[in-house]
């Protein structure tokens, strides 16, 4: 049996190599395997949504994924006919399109300058589970056997992940109507760069992503018995309105069946999933990567805070509960834009007439574009995060105060600061910084100064809201009393403390 390690990860892709990175950064030892002996390459997860790009911010990998990226900044929604509905995305809800063989290189490239290599050809074909840890065993090519012994293991290791089998985990679900076919090539058209055109033809439909040097990718949903090939691609480009579009040179093309699958347990004993390995998807919207690195975010803060000592373990019930609570929101937003891409000839008028009268309302900017952002994805609310008001006049309260509720996404304006806290909790308070809430919450960060960082906020308005690292708000309010009540959510976290005397 190897050295026991702190943390195991099995699965170098994307999810398992921004998770050894965020825990590398944060002191914990790390060992990462991979049962492929060499990088996965080829057309994979292209759309980097916000979400996304926080998680490489936090990784101090963003500004190379933005060299080599390019960046979408409108939505372009072709209906039947020549209408074309150009939705501006604004700051805060555009994604970064960045191939994921690429977005794998500058992971890994940053986890070897944390000093770890992924080790590779190691296939995982069993999983014990013991009482201080877990024991995996992993084969090479030539058939020899390595245990590996650590306290925790994550398993990043895609759809048909070994870890969860292993485990005995269900991944219950079905197939996705309609297949997916994928083609990445050089395009003859006049779409530049900085938007993602979507084709809703009378005969089916297209989106297409035009990316730097001439690249582009473009995905058809497409019947079971579709045969891919180069020719076949071009009369989808005719047929589905993409007039005066051209393939000119085809490098990568592929079909694939999807599937909506969430695992009944994202945590069992010190075996923790993520990413693909957790949940899948349809493909439509390029959510599958936004998702698992959020597993990441919302799982990384934990476990460090668990091996350190400072955070209970029960914290992980908390990852559990939310992660799949996101991941069966995403399913069905994804499943409604397969709808919307695969509706019948006969339903194409109703479609592109509700899509005008939505942009005409500005709809289409003021929601939507969060939506398939990620912005709207929620949390469950934790006991003791509400406080005692409720209801509407609560979030009444909260809006005249600017401030977001429990199990929401941190508003974007609360953002700044958040690097600088680390791993701890920001209590911000509105309002001049006095006062008896100000006095309480001063109070409040002092009880758990491993955990909590106080920061009050300019404005008239009067308010707290309780930040977590991973970019969701933990506990929010108007009263002292609410600040109270969400000692709760302090005490769910932190590790019992041991009495003195």
């Amino acid at each position: 049996m190897s050295a026991r390690s702190a943390v195991l990860i099995v699965g170098a892709g994307p999810c398992g190599l921004a998770a050894a990175v965020a825990l590398r950064k944060r002191g914990v030892g790390v060992r990462i395997i991979d049962a492929a002996d060499t990088p996965v390459t080829g057309s994979r997860a292209l759309q980097l949504w916000p979400g996304a790009l926080d998680v490489l911010r936090e990784l101090d990998v963003l500004d190379e994924a933005e060299r080599r990226g390019t960046r979408v900044t409108e939505m372009v929604y072709h209906l039947a006919g020549s209408t074309a509905l150009r939705v501006r995305l604004g700051g805060v809800n555009e994604p970064l399109l960045l191939p994921q063989e690429q977005t794998n290189e500058i992971l890994e490239a940053r986890l070897e300058s944390l000093g770890v290599r992924v080790e590779r050809a190691l296939k995982v074909t069993d999983v014990a589970r013991t009482d201080g840890g877990v024991s995996v065993k992993a084969e090479r090519p030539d058939g020899t056997s390595e245990l590996l012994d650590a306290e925790w293991l994550i398993g990043a290791d895609g759809v048909r992940s070994t870890v969860r089998e292993a485990l005995g985990i269900g991944f219950p679900g079905e197939a996705v109507p309609s297949p997916f076919l994928i083609a990445e090539g050089r395009f003859d058209d006049s779409h530049a760069p900085g938007g993602v055109h979507y084709y809703f033809g009378r005969t089916g439909s297209l989106v297409f992503a035009p990316m730097h040097h001439g690249v582009a990718r473009a995905g058809f949903p497409v019947p079971e018995d579709f045969e891919p090939s180069a020719e076949a691609v071009r009369r989808l480009l005719a047929e589905r309105g993409a007039t005066g579009m051209r393939l000119t040179e085809l490098t990568a093309l592929s079909k694939f069946a999807s599937h909506e699958r969430i695992a009944e347990h994202f945590v069992k004993g010190r075996c923790l999933l993520v990413g693909d390995a957790a949940h899948t998807h349809a493909a439509v919207g390029g959510q599958g990567l936004n998702l698992g690195l959020q597993d990441v975010r919302n799982l990384a803060w934990r476990l460090a805070g668990v091996l350190a000592g400072r955070l209970d373990p029960a914290v992980f019930s908390a990852y559990d509960t939310e992660r799949r609570h996101a991941a069966a929101q995403t399913v069905r937003n994804t499943r409604q834009f397969v709808r919307l891409f695969t509706v019948p000839s006969w339903a194409t008028g109703v479609r592109d007439g509700l899509w005008r009268a939505l942009e005409s309302a500005g709809v289409l900017r003021r929601w939507f574009a969060p939506l398939i952002a990620g912005r709207r994805i929620h949390y469950p609310r934790q006991a003791g995060a509400r406080g005692p008001l409720r209801g509407t006049t609560r979030a009444l309260a909260l809006r005249a105060a600017r401030l977001a509720r429990a199990g929401e996404r941190t508003p974007p304006g609360l953002e700044a600061g958040a690097a600088e806290a680390g791993d701890a909790l920001r209590l911000c308070v509105a309002g001049s910084g006095h006062g008896r809430l100000a006095e309480r919450a001063r109070e409040f960060a002092g009880e758990y100064p491993d955990l909590v960082t106080y920061r009050p906020l300019p404005g008239p308005a009067r308010g707290f809201v309780l930040l977590r690292p991973d970019g969701y708000v933990a506990a929010s309010g108007t009263t002292p009393g609410e600040l109270a009540a969400a000692r709760g959510v302090l005490a769910a976290l932190a590790k019992p403390r041991t009495p003195t005397g």
